[in-house]
């Protein structure tokens, strides 16, 4: 019987995992570690590249209408420039003068405390996800602290960006819990910046890119002059980007470097905009369930349109339900054709095509999916987890912890088990058949312990199926034990049988 971890202790249980199995290790831990940066251990790296080479062959092989593209991480800085980042691409940053921790201010959200009408003082709390609920038991708190009588009413949350001058004063700082050590919000801008070549004055500097779209709109002329793309086309495209984060938090799923898998559909000036937004919307959200998203932990969120940018047409995210609340996943945006118009601007050189209809020229508008790697995979990891009562042959009960990770991102699809180490017959077997399956897949082979532990170790690994050499192996039929990851159910199955499972379910 399923017994998932307690949604309190989720994220720490699967933190603890991705550690000690080799997904997910802190970047130079040696050094005591550097805040916003990962590294993807063994198994992290297959399950990683495995989410990469799936959206790949689904959206660029496997269709007729998108390319791919491998632009610059740095690129000349007036293409920065020209989309706005260098301006604008800010979050609201603040400071505690005593602490000196700092804090995204449109996440640092804080309330008046009302006792009969009239206001005691203020209180404050991080974004979580019962926000409200953390900062009406602060405010219950703090009456109970002044000895206040009378009814308190329910606190209002608004997060620092709309605070009055006036209460910046007032309200505490989370680190301290007094109030008069928080800055005005202000504006930081996110990018990293570096210099090139040898000098390192002003006309060297240029910055790490902080999103892949850019490179594939300033090379649009370069695909529609050197390939055969008729509209609508998109080009595609998998890279690190690279963001200055004020707080990274909750694992990877904010860091300051990441890696992006976007897209650019181009289409023509006078389609239908809102039924192609509606298609890659629903493609999107397909392609998460089909790599092994639950439908129910998906929803999607539509950008009100006194939020949207001044040329946006519209822009729906997919949510996740993670253990920590109803996060953004994967943006679908709307862009007309703003940014192709701004490096058309910028640099001087027309991004149009001919439209043979009506003879006249044109810039294409745009629909952007864009998704993180990383995201991803923290989703697969959070859907896949659990924790399960399990009873052994002997009627022991023991806690099982397996990930349910779909074959398509599997880090192992297979793993080779002989029954024993010490009989040559069952290991010289097992190594033929690793041998086999490792030119096309990812496998492992495993002869050390007790069969269960192994079975359990594949568990925590993901592993679909784990195939057992045994004496009637080598004696009698040559078929071998398939166990299943998800039902612990075992059958006896030819190699033939096996690699026919494999090319249906690992695709």
């Amino acid at each position: 019987m399923s017994t998932p971890a307690a949604p309190a202790n989720l994220m720490e249980a699967i933190v603890s995992l991705a550690k000690r199995r080799g997904f997910i290790y802190p970047s130079s831990e040696i050094y005591g570690g550097l805040n916003g940066f990962f590294d993807y251990g063994p198994l992290g790296a297959e399950l990683k590249k495995n989410i990469r080479d799936c959206w790949w062959n689904d959206l660029v092989r496997r269709r007729d209408d998108i390319v791919g593209l491998e632009s610059s991480i740095i690129m000349h800085p007036k293409v920065w420039e020209a989309s706005g980042h260098v301006a604008g691409f800010t979050d609201p940053l603040v400071d505690c003068k005593v602490s000196k921790q700092r804090y995204r201010a449109d996440q640092l959200f804080f309330a008046a405390v009302v006792v009969d009408g009239r206001t005691i003082g203020h209180v404050s709390a991080l974004e979580s996800e019962d926000t409200a609920g953390e900062l009406q038991a602060a405010a219950e708190a703090l009456k109970r602290k002044l000895a206040v009588q009378g009814a308190l009413a329910p606190v209002a949350p608004r997060d620092l960006t709309q605070a009055a001058p006036e209460e910046i004063a007032l309200i505490p700082s989370p680190a301290t819990g007094e109030p008069g050590s928080l800055t005005a919000p202000r504006s930081f801008n996110m990018m990293f910046q570096t210099n090139v070549g040898a000098m390192t004055d002003a006309s060297s500097v240029a910055y790490l890119r902080p999103e892949t779209a850019q490179g594939m709109f300033v090379d649009f002329k370069n695909v529609t002059d050197t390939t055969r793309v008729k509209l609508p086309f998109g080009i595609a495209q998998i890279g690190k980007s690279f963001r200055n984060e004020i707080t990274p938090r909750n694992f990877i799923f904010r860091s300051r470097e990441f890696e992006q898998m976007e897209m650019e559909y181009f289409i023509h000036e006078d389609a239908d905009w809102a039924r192609c937004h509606r298609e890659w919307i629903d493609w999107c959200r397909n392609w998460l369930v089909s790599i092994g998203l639950p439908e129910s932990h998906l929803s999607l969120y539509t950008h009100p349109k006194e939020k949207l940018a001044f040329y946006s047409k519209g822009t729906v995210d997919i949510m996740f339900r993670y253990p920590f609340g109803v996060q953004e996943l994967w943006g679908i945006a709307a862009r007309g054709n703003y940014d192709l118009g701004q490096h058309a601007a910028a640099s001087g050189k027309p991004q149009e095509l001919f439209d043979e209809a009506t003879k006249k020229k044109f810039v294409p508008h745009v629909i952007e999916p864009a998704v993180g790697v990383d995201r991803i995979l923290l989703a697969v990891l959070c859907a896949g987890y659990a924790e399960e009562d399990v009873t052994d042959e002997k009627g022991h009960v023991e806690k099982r912890t397996v990930l349910r990770f779909s074959p398509r991102i599997a880090p192992v699809k297979v793993a080779v088990l002989p029954l024993l180490k010490n009989k040559e017959a069952l290991t010289q077997r097992a190594r033929e058949l690793h041998t086999k399956l490792k030119r096309r897949y990812a496998v492992q082979y495993d002869d050390g312990g007790a069969i269960g532990k192994r079975y359990r170790r594949q568990d925590e690994a993901g592993t679909p199926w784990c195939v057992t050499i045994d004496f009637e192996t080598v004696e009698k039929d040559g078929t071998f034990t398939l166990r299943d990851r998800d039902t612990m159910q075992q059958k006896r199955i030819t190699e033939a049988e096996l690699f026919a499972l494999l090319d249906e379910q690992v695709y």
